[in-house]
């Protein structure tokens, strides 16, 4: 089925779950609940608008496993909490990729090319199970440009039968030159098209539903942070995407998927090459990433000293204004595209550039009101922002070391970056922060409903 026919059938029955939209296989089991739809530059839901203060917890499937113990006490525990603050949008990992690795999250689900540890899927099963049975909604990406789990490097591996996984011993460039040799090999993108067969095309083992008849999953997501690493494979990593999103739409045509791009950021700084990645018509809305110290807009230096609180509030004023700058560029397109954009991560560091959990988060909770703020200005004016997830949520666990091991309590932090560095412990001050941008969006929504309300019974007399 078409991209404008599935507009249209979204718009008239107000549901994304018309038997008509779907594959013979789908058929089976109609699903339940309406999906998340994308038309008309913004994202809807049971013929509503759909916006959302959302959170990233890549981690959550794996609390599912039997092999962590009260695992599925944490998992209900941390999804109830995020409910209660209004957080009904999760993005998570469906898996790692490859051979156990030092700083690379454990365990394993794919170990090898079409091998899969079933303990890992069944718990992915039961997430979908748990979210599902709270309202939310889910985008799982489905492999990941950074070797923490795998992902692109581990196809690499597994092709090439040589070097390691993480590579932790070289530099960034040389890691750079060989991440890029995953657009340009079709043995490693053809081991990633069969893992989306196998994934997309799943049946939960709990509920015996098809991953395709879930309303949970709001978007399959092609990858995390996707790029090309190098302009001279730019072509072919344009290819891949758009051969990833075909793929999908051709498996499950309900749901929606996007790209997991960090935008210019994640496309050597090409906007051409982002617009051309979101065009496709198989891309249902855009993603953006915003990393303020990651990608040098705040010194880490700086964030670190204490008695310079001046220059740190002069680093924060300048943070937020590169990310206003930044997102309204990727808005933009957005609205040339007519599709809706969504901040999908989005992170700063805590006071005095630390990582224990004492450490007050004042600069966060400034940064991040900031962003909620582009959402909320955004849904107030009509603009293409549906939605933004920060990054992330650690909830209950604390830390055992201050690089992860296996065994340890899974924090937003993966397993290559100091565990407390941008996640949310339920102890922090950022969780009222969040919460009060959650009431402040509810507060728009119910207005501009109110609105629409008036201006039909205006319309009708």
């Amino acid at each position: 089925m078409t991209a404008c026919t599935r507009i249209v059938v979204c718009l008239l029955a107000a549901v994304c779950s018309l038997g008509t939209s779907l594959t013979a296989s789908a058929q089976e089991h109609p699903a339940r609940e309406p999906f998340v739809c994308a038309a008309g530059g913004r994202l809807t839901l049971g013929g509503k608008p759909y916006c959302f203060v959302g959170a990233n917890a890549w981690y959550l499937p794996l609390l599912a496993t039997d092999s962590v113990g009260d695992g599925i006490v944490r998992l209900r525990h941390e999804l109830d909490v995020l409910h209660r603050m209004g957080i009904d949008n999760l993005r998570v990992l469906v898996g790692a990729d490859g051979m156990p690795a030092a700083r690379k999250v454990a365990p394993v689900m794919q170990t090898a090319p079409g091998g899969y540890d079933q303990r890992m899927l069944t718990a992915l099963d039961r997430f979908l199970v748990e979210a599902g049975e709270r309202g939310m909604k889910v985008v799982l990406y489905l492999t990941n440009a950074w070797a923490w789990s795998g992902g692109m490097t581990a196809y690499l591996r597994w092709v090439q039968q040589t070097g390691t996984e993480v590579m932790d011993t070289i530099v960034w460039r040389a890691w750079c030159e060989h991440a890029s040799q995953f657009a340009t090999s079709m043995e490693a993108r053809q081991l990633y098209y069969n893992h989306v067969r196998a994934i997309v095309g799943r049946r939960n083992s709990l509920t015996g539903e098809l991953y395709a008849n879930d309303a949970t999953i709001m978007a399959w997501q092609i990858c995390n942070e996707p790029r090309a690493f190098s302009a001279r494979t730019k072509e072919a990593f344009a290819q891949w995407i758009a051969e990833s999103a075909a793929l999908i739409k051709s498996l499950d045509s309900r749901h929606l998927v996007s790209t997991g791009s960090e935008g210019s950021m994640g496309c050597e700084l090409d906007m051409q090459l982002y617009e051309q990645l979101h065009a496709d018509p198989n891309v249902d809305y855009l993603t953006v990433h915003v990393w303020p110290m990651n990608w040098g807009w705040v010194q880490r230096g700086s964030i670190a000293s204490r008695s310079q609180s001046g220059l740190r509030r002069q680093q924060l004023d300048a943070a937020i204004g590169a990310t206003r700058t930044y997102v309204a560029e990727h808005e933009a397109v957005a609205r040339r595209l007519h599709k809706p954009l969504v901040v999908e991560e989005f992170g700063y560091p805590r006071d005095g550039g630390l990582f224990d959990i004492g450490t007050t988060t004042t600069a966060r909770d400034a940064y991040y009101s900031a962003v909620f703020s582009l959402l909320t200005e955004s849904v107030a004016h009509g603009g293409p922002l549906a939605g933004c997830n920060f990054w992330g949520w650690s909830g209950a666990a604390r830390p055992n070391h201050l690089w992860w091991q296996p065994y340890d309590p899974y924090l937003a932090d993966p397993a290559q970056e100091e565990q407390g560095l941008y996640g949310v412990w339920d102890s922090d001050t950022t969780v009222g922060t969040v919460r009060r941008a959650v009431r402040r969006l509810q507060r728009i929504l119910r207005s501009a409903g109110r609105e629409r309300t008036v201006m039909a019974a205006r319309h009708r007399r």
